[in-house]
């Protein structure tokens, strides 16, 4: 296993010395800066979508990496993209956000937070080609983040980040849509004996079963398009149903909506505001994908693919907030504080609505979250394919072959298996995971821009990032406080084994 380690970061560090995609065609070979010349049987991808003569590339191992071989990709599939990782399992519980900050402070954060996020990723979009007139390209955020803060701090801050983003959140995705399904069997066998026939751990192995078998077929992640269009289109659907049947059925009588915590700021409701706040952090992930899509679209030195990728982030940001706001403002109105912790809007909808809903409704809803989630895990999981890939690169000096790919696959799949069926109280900790994914959302972009740019100090941009970088990561350090004094506080159900 140290083994392993110490090759997954040494590939990294191999990477981060990344070589212009296009050079001049009659320099020879010492433009390479030291670099091997390699030559492999399946043809790379240049920048501007050519192939060097006789096949070779002057930064093959990206050709080789599911992220890099294919840069085909348009500010459509992008969008896809965009909107299949940032709606998701990330956006059911926000209402629960309301809880504590009540509608002014509520809406005013989720506000905040949103344009917080889409001006880091404006940063990220203009980072990708830092220096056009070079050719380089940062496809991956860990390459960015050693460029930035250099090869042992930007390892030590972004390589666990993104691969517990990474990793993680297909885990969360095999445990919630897990629950799901074993909803989906209640609701259409009403709830009887033979609803209850699939237990916990097997729902969960349906699930990643049919994740990995999806996986088998997409080999890089501009050829995930159709996959994330799907996931797209279910994501849409189930979140207007969730915000569109409460609404025409109004508020439940019992629903209490409590004053905001700035009006009663005792301690116990301050670190709830904290955890309300930590929420948003969790639907507001993502960070650790964008430079990953943009790394699928072409760029020439005449047109580069900051463009096309700042409008696939402008529609999918727009697509976005119309599922979030209604969301989290209709689910706050019709079910106050009785919005459950765990299953946010859908456990709401079940749980007060189950009797004036069809169960052909509810079964549609469940279905439409399952086939989301199984998209959004295939773009999740691609980083992590990537990783593993670089490490056999790395070692071996050839592509993965297909079988190899496979097994990666399928390796992965049995890993994030286990993990859920050995901690299936994850979800319960969305407020820590929000915690430790925030630096990738708020912090980073902008310290990676005053490190890779050198904006003129005290000039408006360098005044900007460098207040929006302290501010979030004093956020980071009172979110995570504030989650850990919630999990000591009230202690957490920790079902080992027992889905």
């Amino acid at each position: 296993m140290a083994e392993i380690s110490n090759t997954f970061a040494d590939s990294f560090v191999g990477s981060s010395r990344v070589i212009p995609i296009f050079d001049d065609p009659d320099s020879g070979d010492s433009s390479n800066g030291g670099e091997e010349h390699i030559t492999s049987g399946r043809q790379p991808e240049m920048r501007d979508g050519s192939v060097t003569g006789g096949g070779e590339e002057f930064n093959p191992v990206d050709a080789w990496l599911p992220i890099t071989e294919s840069r085909n990709g348009s500010t459509l599939t992008a969008t896809f993209h965009l909107l299949c990782s940032g709606i998701g399992i990330q956006v059911l519980p926000l209402p629960i956000t309301f809880l504590s900050l009540r509608w002014f402070w509520g809406i005013m954060c989720l506000s905040i937070a949103f344009s917080w996020q889409l001006y880091t990723t404006w940063l990220l979009v203009n980072l990708h080609e830092s220096t056009p007139a070079t050719g380089i390209r940062y496809s991956r955020f860990v390459h960015l983040s050693i460029v930035a803060f250099g090869e042992k701090l930007g390892k030590l801050l972004a390589i666990f980040p993104t691969m517990y983003l990474s990793g993680g959140t297909c885990v969360l995705y095999i445990i919630t849509g897990g629950a799901v399904m074993q909803m989906l069997f209640n609701s259409l066998c009403g709830g009887g004996d033979h609803g209850s026939a699939l237990t916990g751990a097997q729902c969960f192995l349906v699930f990643i079963c049919i994740a990995i078998f999806v996986a088998l077929f997409f080999p890089n992640l501009n050829s995930l398009g159709s996959v994330t269009l799907i996931g797209s289109i279910t994501a849409l659907a189930y979140c207007s149903l969730l915000w569109i049947l409460p609404l025409t059925k109004g508020r439940i009588d019992d629903a209490v909506q409590t004053k905001a915590v700035l009006l009663t700021g005792s301690p116990s409701r301050i670190r709830d505001a904290f955890i309300g706040f930590e929420f948003l952090a969790l639907a507001f992930r993502g960070h650790n994908l964008v430079l990953e899509i943009q790394g699928t679209l072409p760029s020439s030195r005449k047109k580069s693919s900051c463009k096309p990728m700042w409008n696939g982030v402008t529609i999918s940001y727009i697509i976005i907030a119309l599922c979030m706001y209604p969301m989290a403002i209709v689910g706050y109105w019709a079910y106050g504080n009785k919005i459950p912790a765990d299953g946010g809007m859908l456990g709401a909808l079940t749980a007060f609505h189950k009797n004036s809903t069809s169960k052909h409704v509810i079964g549609g809803i469940c279905l439409l979250i399952i086939i989301n989630y199984v998209c959004a895990f295939q773009i999740y999981a691609m980083p992590t394919f990537d990783n593993l890939e670089r490490i056999y690169t790395t070692k071996k000096n050839k592509p993965c072959s297909r079988w190899v790919r496979s097994s990666i696959k399928l390796f992965f799949g049995g890993l994030t298996y286990f993990i859920a069926v050995t901690f299936p109280f994850l979800p319960r900790l969305g407020a820590f995971i929000g915690a430790i994914g925030l630096p990738l959302t708020l912090v980073y972009p902008c310290f990676m821009w005053l490190a890779i740019k050198k904006p003129r100090r005290f000039s408006r941009m360098w005044c900007l990032n460098m207040a929006l970088g302290s501010s979030g990561t004093l956020l980071t350090v009172v979110f995570l406080a504030a989650a850990l004094w919630s999990l000591i506080d009230n202690g957490l159900k920790a079902n080992f084994y027992k889905p």
